[in-house]
């Protein structure tokens, strides 16, 4: 029986690489108001692994992981 890759993967901007093997990732998401209807922009942090040195400001694609520490639950697959 095959097992469904169901991890979820996010894009977003590396906002800090202070932490060693660790950065900061802010994820953006629009939707709509829910009673004014107009599209709004919704941030979120992710703190991400990785095994290289990544700058702040450069786009990355983050998937879903089991617990790696107290808040690192995601790791970078792809630097774009």
């Amino acid at each position: 029986m095959e097992r469904k890759n169901t991890r979820k993967l996010r894009e977003g901007v590396v906002q800090s690489n202070k932490m060693d093997k660790t950065v900061t990732v802010r994820v953006e998401r629009r939707m709509p108001h829910p009673r004014l209807g107009k599209v709004i922009k919704l941030s979120k942090k992710y703190y991400a692994h990785t095994d290289e040195k990544i700058e702040v400001g450069t786009r990355v694609k983050i998937q879903e992981t089991r617990p790696l520490s107290k808040l690192k639950r995601w790791r970078v697959v792809e630097v774009a």
